[in-house]
């Protein structure tokens, strides 16, 4: 026992100075621990949950993703018309002898516009829409349209080139057959999407730059 009659053990006794400094809650490492965890956990909630936009906002963002869709589809359309009015031009006997010599390097042209060395189609192949209900149809627009051009119009660009020099070719004529049958197929996919999404937001949407080509056979399914 001390002259002050306190006990030295007895911290809570000690006058002023002497008197250890109790430690801060919020220098405590546990609750420290605790707090970081509960921030983390209601950020990763907060981030988790669905946004719901206006269906005006809904509509402007898929909008743009139409027209970005059809302004990426214009080198290849282009190309696909070329290809099949030359062949119709040939089949008919229209091509003069200065139309020979320039239809193999359109039909080269026309064909790499259809494919993943043009910028245009691999800006098409990025892009994204939104995840909404009606984003997700057009989602499916974008790999349709994506097909058409580098499946199915690749494909018939391939086989009108080898037809140019060997119409009476049978292997390219009957691949062309199947090409044409996908290319209206794919067209019509792609055109029921931009449906179903007029039908989620209630408006009318663009449609996909995917035109009726030449000569094109119609699909029968």
């Amino acid at each position: 026992m001390s002259a002050t009659g306190a006990s030295p053990s007895d911290a809570t006794a000690l006058p002023g100075p002497d008197r250890p400094r109790p430690v801060r809650w919020y220098r405590r490492r546990a609750i420290l621990v605790a707090a970081g965890t509960i921030i983390v956990v209601a950020v990763t909630v907060i981030t988790d949950l669905p946004v719901h936009s206006s269906n005006a906002s809904d509509i402007s963002a898929e909008r743009s993703v139409m027209s970005e869709v059809n302004t990426d589809m214009t080198p290849c359309t282009y190309a696909a018309k070329e290809s099949f009015s030359i062949n119709a031009d040939q089949l008919a006997g229209r091509l003069t002898a200065s139309d020979r010599r320039q239809a193999p390097g359109l039909l080269r042209d026309d064909l790499s516009a259809c494919s993943f060395t043009d910028n245009s189609i691999f800006d098409l192949a990025d892009v994204e829409p939104p995840s909404s209900a009606a984003g997700k149809r057009l989602g499916e627009l974008v790999n349709t349209v994506t097909l058409w051009a580098t499946s199915d119009a690749l494909g018939a660009i391939s086989d009108l080139e080898v037809l140019l020099d060997n119409p009476n070719d049978v292997g390219p004529e009957r691949d062309l057959l199947k090409r044409e049958r996908a290319l209206s197929s794919d067209r019509a996919a792609a055109r029921a999407d931009v449906s179903a999404a007029d039908h989620i937001l209630g408006t009318r949407l663009s449609e996909p730059n995917l035109p009726v080509l030449p000569d094109e056979k119609p699909s029968t399914g």
